[in-house]
């Protein structure tokens, strides 16, 4: 894991680029004013892991951990809703595959897996992973996503992403990220568009979106 750890940390932080296609957005779209961070969306259920799966308590968690560990990290754009950004956002049962890929261990509350990850990379890995997950400077809502089919988006992290779209009609998304021998996530059709009508946006996704190759 120690290769992991310095690959991760090595990568610089980058800003919002667009290649290949450009995203397109919908013809009726007003543009979003709200301010409300994502970090208070995450939050407003409590701020503490729980037994469902499928909501972003880990996400959370990791977010905290990491600004705990560096108040100073980037990472806590995600606090300022006046940026705009979109993230998109694993849920919790997409790092508990992640931590069974890493751990080889199938592990059952939340907290585990939280303390497995960060084990197993590092903070500054964890740093660096989430900020994979966030692309600067531009709030894509679903409609959007939907009709940039081969976008490729440039992360906070430095690395890039692309998106394919295999259903409009279905809604079905799939991100390919850097990692060819691990499954690309999808955006999940009932997690999209959260925090809508604010500057800073977040699609739920069903896997980890990876930087590097694992």
């Amino acid at each position: 894991m120690m290769k992991l750890r310095r690959a991760l940390v090595s990568v610089g932080l980058g800003v919002v680029a667009l290649t290949g296609a450009t995203l397109v957005a919908s013809p009726a779209a007003a543009a979003p004013a709200g301010t409300t961070s994502l970090a208070a969306v995450l939050a407003a259920d409590g701020d503490t892991f729980d037994r469902h799966w499928y909501d972003f308590d880990i996400a959370d968690q990791a977010i905290a951990a990491v600004l705990q560990a560096k108040p100073d990290s980037p990472v806590a754009v995600l606090a300022d809703g006046s940026v705009p950004l979109t993230a998109f956002l694993p849920n919790d049962r997409a790092f508990q595959l992640l931590a069974l890929d890493l751990t080889h261990q199938w592990l059952r509350t939340e907290e585990q897996v939280l303390t497995a990850v960060a084990g197993a990379v590092g903070i500054d890995a964890v740093e660096q992973v989430l900020l994979y997950h966030v692309v600067p400077g531009v709030t894509i809502d679903s409609g959007t996503a939907l009709r940039s089919d081969d976008a490729v988006l440039t992360t906070a992290q430095g690395a890039t992403f692309r998106v394919d779209v295999l259903s409009r009609w279905f809604s079905l998304v799939r991100l390919v990220d850097q990692d060819p021998d691990a499954f690309n996530p999808f955006l999940i059709r009932s997690k999209l568009d959260i925090n809508e009508g604010n500057v800073q946006i977040a699609h739920g996704i069903t896997a980890v979106l990876r930087p590097i190759n694992l």
